[in-house]
Parts: C-alpha cells; sequence; structure tokens
C-alpha cells in the first residue's frame, strides 16, 4: 500500500534541524514549504535546497502563510523562539498536527539538563495552544549534521509523544518515510525525557569527539510498523 503523502510545512526550516527534514521529505514525495519570519528569507532558503534535491522543490513562504497551507506543522525553531513563533499561529494550527522538536538548550551550558518550570517545553506549548491543536513531539535527539546527508542513513531512532494516539501514528509514519524508525513513546508530558536527552547527547559528543550520537531502543519487534499505544 502507498504510503500518505502531505503538504509539511517546517517553521524554521532555514536553520540546519529544519532544512534537513525538509529536504529528507521533499525527496521522499511530500510537499514541503520552509516557513520564516521573512518571505524572502525563505524563498532564498528553499531555492538552496531544491538545488540540492535537483528533481524536487521546496516552496518557501512565511511562518503564516505556510502554517496555512499545511497538513502538518513541524515547529524546529530555538527554545528561545518557541512560543513566539507558534502562539501567533493558533488560528492556522486549528485542528491540525503541530510536530515541535523544541528542546531546552540554555546557552552557554547546553550540556546540562535544564528543562522549564513546567517540566517540558513541548508540554507546556501544547497546552497553551489547547486540545484543538493536536501537539507531537519528534525529533529531540536527532543530529543536524545527519539529516542533510542524504545519501546516508541516520542512525537514530526517533521518540515520539503526544496525547492523540492517532496524532503520534501520523507523526511515526512521516518518519518511516524518511526511512527512519518512530517509536511511540506515551503523553505529551514524557516529552521532558526526550528533551533532557539532548543535552546528555551533546556532552557525549563532546567527550568522544562525535558528530552526532544517537540513541537507539531494544527489545522491540523488527521493522518499522511499531504503531502508537498509549
Amino acid at each position: 500500500m502507498q504510503a500518505a503523502t502531505y503538504t509539511i510545512a517546517v517553521l524554521g526550516g532555514t536553520g540546519a534541524q529544519g532544512g534537513g527534514l525538509a529536504l529528507r521529505w521533499a525527496k521522499a514525495g511530500h510537499r514541503v514549504i520552509i516557513g520564516s519570519r521573512s518571505r524572502e528569507s525563505a524563498v532564498q532558503g528553499a531555492s538552496q535546497l531544491s538545488t540540492l534535491l535537483g528533481d524536487r522543490h521546496i516552496e518557501g513562504a512565511t511562518n503564516e502563510e505556510a502554517a496555512a497551507l499545511a497538513d502538518i506543522v513541524v515547529l524546529t525553531v530555538p527554545y528561545a523562539a518557541q512560543a513566539a513563533t507558534a502562539l501567533p499561529l493558533r488560528a492556522h494550527l486549528a485542528s491540525k498536527i503541530l510536530v515541535d522538536a523544541t528542546v531546552p538548550l540554555v546557552p552557554p551550558k547546553v550540556g546540562r539538563v535544564q528543562l522549564p518550570g513546567a517540566g517540558s517545553a513541548v508540554a507546556a506549548l501544547q497546552e497553551q495552544l489547547g486540545e484543538n491543536v493536536k501537539v507531537v513531539s519528534a525529533f529531540q535527539n536527532v543530529s543536524a549534521h545527519h539529516l542533510k546527508a542524504l545519501d546516508t542513513e541516520v542512525d537514530c531512532d526517533v521518540l515520539v509523544c503526544g496525547d492523540d494516539p492517532e496524532s503520534r501514528n501520523v507523526v511515526i509514519g512521516l518518519i518511516q518515510s524518511i526511512g527512519m524508525r518512530g517509536i511511540s513513546a506515551g503523553p505529551i508530558c514524557n516529552s521532558a525525557a526526550s528533551e533532557a536527552l539532548t543535552s546528555l547527547l551533546i556532552s557525549i559528543n563532546k567527550a568522544y569527539k562525535s558528530p552526532g550520537a544517537g540513541i537507539r531502543i531494544t527489545g522491540l519487534p523488527s521493522g518499522n510498523g511499531l504503531g502508537g499505544r498509549p
């Protein structure tokens, strides 16, 4: 059976992580629009990414335009810009899945776990946006360094947290479409663990001089079709 394809808006798509995800989803056949505060920056970034793909086109737009056109919105901005980017788009996000890759890193000590008072940056955004937006946490532990290397497999599982099991499954399908394994990891509050793991991985990268350590979950059935369970 042919996998579902979507129009995906990547807000922060001019950055390393967002750009890498945009490349992989466009290569997999999804329509991809990268969003930025500036349409000019977004169009320029989209043109550069499209050049890397050759036979696929990535579009550029403002965050508002991208979110309005999308079936699924992906947020890949720094923690300091998370709420400021997402909250003004509440009307465009209504009844849609918002995939949030935010990690609450606080420079300069990014190798130290510093979760917000609410416990999870992504769970806090879900509370602010309300139940009409299906927020799903994913991609916190995937190195941007690996995402842009389209000719290599990303050796990392993706933990997927969200209060709506169906939305988790849709995001797991998006992850599978780019050759990775999504792991259903429970409700949105569990995103705190994914967010904290990033600082651990940064410390591991530093200690072992690695460009991007990742995680693997063992003891699960073989293959990608793990599904989403509460």
